[in-house]
């Protein structure tokens, strides 16, 4: 039997950190997602980095994805994994799992650093494998992805998956005796990241109680008594990097093309390093995620009416309603709650609204909103950018030519019950935090 050979998909990896001479303080750098309509941040990470050993060097920010330089950069970023290697920047600490504590924002919460198969995993729609998809996965966003990764010798993750454990099993225990571990980081995150503590955990008999608790995490009878139903068991949720982990996915199906069966068990492109939090943690706080159009080609009016009418035509009925005053239009939204009623407000230069949407044929706001602005993105070839903070939203969305659209949040509570039983959330419905509260760059694990 292989050592910790289990039942839940879970690789105990090898993990690659950076050398004591690191300034780790400029070592890790935000998740690549984020910031993707400030470049004024990215810019800014730059001038901290200077010439410091930095995951800057090993990633690509999104906002640069599809630019003439692009795969120049992705060819940069490829050599300087190798040269970090064959350095000696990056160092091999054994095989085992990073626990994580992060605070930020006020907020504490704790995370557990894993590998997980690929195998039990499939973003298509209607999946029922032990990994799923919380949103819907757009595969036209995984090619530019998987350019980034095909060739790169090693991941860095900024995957966050969720697991459903009200009874704090699995990581709480080990937070409790953090200070019997061994200490791996301890220090502030650049740009109002807040801080970060990480402990190594490779003793063979914690690492085993690890796995014993998610694996009694998806015993069929525990899913059932939880959600009533004989269902296939589901341990993980996407949290945060829905396309990232279906990149990785769809690189390791290319690489698995052209492996013989005893490879295919053992290559390490097959698991992907994400970092484990358990839904129920007090410091996870759900975040709706807004939305910016820009560079309208009509008039804000006739973009409203626009999709006003869109919504109408797939809901039933929807009513705009303009106002001059941001005060004025949330004081009227809020006495036009109703049941069963979705209200979605706006801003764009000149003033400030919402639409009032009846008889929504969606679960969630987001979805109604979403299928409007979809139809769109293709009929008027607008561009889009999913946002984390109203004040974003209304900088960007007051100025000429642009509309920002600000959503409510999703309760964490309805996240696993309603992927179990629905499927697959509309895109970008929640954020697990805003973008300074994302996962920073840390740990590495060789894919090749």
């Amino acid at each position: 039997m292989k050592r910790y050979e289990n039942s839940v998909g879970v690789f105990v990896p090898e993990l690659l950190m950076p050398n004591g001479n690191v300034d780790l303080s400029k070592w890790a750098v935000v998740a690549c997602d984020q910031y993707t309509s400030q470049p004024e941040y990215w810019e800014e990470t730059e001038r901290i980095v200077g010439d410091a050993p930095s995951t800057l060097r090993l990633m690509l920010p999104e906002m640069y994805l599809d630019k003439p330089d692009e795969a120049d950069r992705i060819a940069r970023i490829n050599a300087r994994m190798d040269e970090y290697v064959k350095n000696g920047v990056l160092e091999s600490i054994g095989k085992g799992f990073m626990l994580l504590r992060r605070s930020v924002a006020g907020n504490r919460r704790s995370g557990l650093v894993v590998a997980l198969d690929l195998e039990c995993y499939d973003y298509k729609k209607g999946s029922t494998t032990l990994i799923r998809a919380t949103e819907g996965t757009i595969v036209e966003r995984i090619p530019p992805r998987l350019r980034i990764r095909e060739n790169a010798p090693l991941e860095m993750p900024h995957i966050i998956v969720l697991i459903d454990d009200p009874e704090k099993t699995v990581i709480e225990p080990l937070i409790d005796k953090a200070d019997e571990l061994r200490k791996a980081y301890d220090f502030e995150l650049m740009q109002g990241g807040g801080h970060i503590e990480g402990w190594f955990i490779n003793d063979e008999a914690a690492i085993c109680k690890i796995i014993g608790a998610l694996e009694a995490l998806a015993d069929p009878e525990k899913f059932k008594e939880a959600y009533g139903e004989n269902q296939p068991s589901m341990l993980f949720a996407m949290g945060d990097g829905n396309h990232s982990f279906a990149t990785a996915k769809a690189g390791w199906e290319k690489v698995k093309a052209g492996l013989d069966p005893e490879e295919v068990e053992t290559h390490p492109a097959r698991y992907a390093l994400v970092e484990i939090e358990n839904v129920h943690d007090d410091g996870i706080i759900f975040e709706p995620i807004h939305r910016v159009i820009f560079d309208i080609n009509m008039s804000v009016d006739a973009a409203a009416n626009w999709l006003s009418d869109r919504m109408a035509r797939d809901n039933g009925s929807c009513e705009k309603h303009w106002y001059a005053s941001r005060e004025e239009r949330d004081r009227l939204m809020e006495n036009a709650a109703g049941e069963g009623r979705h209200l979605l407000a706006f801003c764009a230069e000149g003033g400030y609204g919402f639409f009032s949407v009846g008889c929504p044929s969606a679960q969630l706001e987001v979805g109604t909103l979403q299928n409007a602005l979809d139809d769109m993105i293709k009929e008027k070839g607008i561009a889009i950018d999913y946002i984390h903070g109203e004040d974003v939203v209304y900088d960007l969305g007051m100025r000429p030519g642009n509309m920002g659209f600000t959503l409510p949040p999703m309760h964490k509570s309805a996240l696993f019950r309603t992927v179990v039983f629905d499927g697959a959330l509309p895109r970008k419905t929640f954020s697990m935090g805003e973008a300074n509260e994302k996962r920073y760059y840390l740990e590495c694990k060789r894919i090749k």
